[in-house]
This record gives C-alpha cells, sequence and structure tokens, in this order.
C-alpha cells in the first residue's frame, strides 16, 4: 500500500473540493494515484446521484449573469433537496459557475445543451456531480435562458431577495439613448417585480395557447347554460376579457399603480426617455 501523505491528501483536496477524508479514502482506495482518486471521487457523486434519482428537489438557487457588455443576459436555476444544501458553499460555487456555463452554452435555451456545455475540458454535469460527492444531495439544473440583443433595447433582471424565484425581461427600444435612460430602467425593473409577484401566463394574448383560450371559453359557456344564445356569447366574451386582463403581462393592472396597466407603464417610461419601447419577451423561474 503506497505512503499517503498529508500533502498527498491537501493537494487532491484542493483539486476536487472533497473533505479531508473523503480524499484520504479515495488515495488509499487508488493506491496513491491522484488520477485515479479524482475517479473515485466523481463515481461517489454519481453513485449518490443514481441512489437519489426519485427524491424531490424543491429548493435552490435562481442566478443571473450578464455577458461584458451587457448585450447577453442568461438565467437559470440550479436544484437541489435542502434549503440548507442550497445555503452551502459547495452548491453556492456550483451555481456561481453555472452562471459562466450559461454564457458558453451556444443555445439559447435547453437544460440538456447547458449540462453539456463545457468549459476547460469539463461540462457542468461534471461539475453537477462534483457537487453531489460534496453535499450528499441529489442537484439539477431547473430552467434555463439566455436573451441577446441585436439593436436598441435592455435587458432587466429581478431575484428576489430569497433567490428563489426572479424575472427576465427584455425590451426594444427606438434608440440607445432610450434604452439608457434611468427612467426606462426604473420601469423595466418595476416591471420584473411585478411579473415575479403576479406570474402572468403570456405577454399578451396572441401569445396564449390558442387551446387554452378555447378550454376557458368552454368552461364559461358551460357555466351559463340554458341562457339564449347571444346572452352566452356576450356573457363569456365578458370572462374572457377579465382572464386577459388578469392573464396577460401588457393587460394586466401594474402592481404599483393598479389606475394603469403594464403596458401604460412602459409606454409612459418610453415618453419620458424621449423615445419607444417594446416588451418582447419575459422568463419567470423559482424553485420549489
Amino acid at each position: 500500500m503506497a505512503n499517503i501523505s498529508a500533502a498527498d491528501v491537501m493537494k487532491l483536496r484542493k483539486m476536487s473540493g472533497q473533505g479531508m477524508m473523503d480524499c484520504k479514502n479515495a488515495l488509499a482506495e487508488a493506491d496513491g494515484d491522484a488520477d485515479k482518486a479524482m475517479e473515485i471521487l466523481r463515481k461517489k457523486g454519481l453513485a449518490t446521484l443514481q441512489k437519489r434519482a426519485s427524491r424531490e428537489t424543491s429548493e435552490g438557487i435562481v442566478i443571473s449573469k450578464s455577458s461584458d457588455d451587457g448585450k447577453t443576459v442568461v438565467f437559470a436555476t440550479l436544484c437541489c433537496e435542502t434549503d440548507f444544501v442550497a445555503k452551502s458553499d459547495d452548491f453556492i460555487s456550483a451555481a456561481e459557475k453555472l452562471g459562466d456555463y450559461c454564457l458558453a452554452c451556444p443555445a439559447d435555451e435547453g437544460i440538456e445543451n447547458l449540462a453539456n456545455t463545457e468549459i476547460d475540458g469539463k461540462t457542468f454535469s461534471d461539475v453537477i456531480t462534483e457537487t453531489v460527492s460534496k453535499t450528499g444531495e441529489k442537484t439539477e439544473l431547473g430552467d434555463y435562458a439566455r436573451y441577446s440583443l441585436d439593436g436598441p433595447g435592455l435587458i432587466a433582471v429581478y431575484i428576489h431577495f430569497n433567490h428563489k424565484v426572479g424575472t427576465m425581461l427584455q425590451i426594444e427600444t427606438s434608440d440607445d439613448g432610450v434604452a439608457a435612460s434611468d427612467v426606462l430602467k426604473i420601469a423595466a425593473n418595476d416591471i420584473a417585480m411585478h411579473i415575479t409577484a403576479t406570474k402572468p401566463l403570456a405577454l399578451d394574448k396572441n401569445s396564449i395557447d390558442p387551446e387554452t383560450i378555447e378550454k376557458e371559453k368552454a368552461i364559461y359557456a358551460e357555466q351559463v347554460q340554458g341562457k339564449p344564445e347571444n346572452i352566452i356569447d356576450k356573457i363569456v366574451e365578458g370572462k374572457m376579457k377579465k382572464f386577459y386582463a388578469e392573464n396577460c403581462l401588457l393587460e394586466q393592472p401594474f402592481v404599483k399603480d393598479d389606475s394603469k396597466t403594464v403596458s401604460q407603464v412602459l409606454a409612459e417610461a418610453a415618453k419620458a426617455a424621449g423615445g419607444d419601447a417594446k416588451l418582447t419577451r419575459f422568463a419567470r423561474f423559482d424553485v420549489g
């Protein structure tokens, strides 16, 4: 059996981020070979993942990161089993790395693409495996989105203080000056907070799945069976108008001032900035 020195253990601990005893045991099993010990530690993580595959990952962190030029912003969630692990240094470190992987990912969405993205020879799947071997809990990617600006505009992100829910949105503007104005940046952040609080189904009624609309209409029509056809149509139309106002972002009453819709708040901010603005898309992510 190879003589395992304290220096060997410390070196492996620095390489792997694992605990002292885990590193010592891995080196002993690998007969002092550091590369084999690293593989043993990785297999430990994979075994834990397999063992806990059926566990719920209802805790975690919402993260975001911007490119240096601010033209691309990524948004994602990393999930685990308990709040205790979600607050641990090892899990937070993995979440911070996730931002770099999101920016390096060539695709705008899809957690499979993100998991297979590689930085310095290591995929994010490898990062997850290493994290699991440290925490002993199932860890997995939740959601992922990547927004990029092709012209004038801004991308705003709001993440709630608990880091469990947040929103990213993209706004196109008539020129760079409007996008850079404080009044529009404040409005964009407020709208992101609004989305986080209200959970809109879609940007506008044209963005809602037609099947969802037909189901809602059928439910409302069923509720007023027995009335004349023309009355039913008017009632359904009125209920659908309310449905759109409650579920379509641009038609929703703004949470900070319900005398205005979100669309009006954005239009007023753009006008104050000296131009026009259009909210084109948003993503709302949460864990739990």
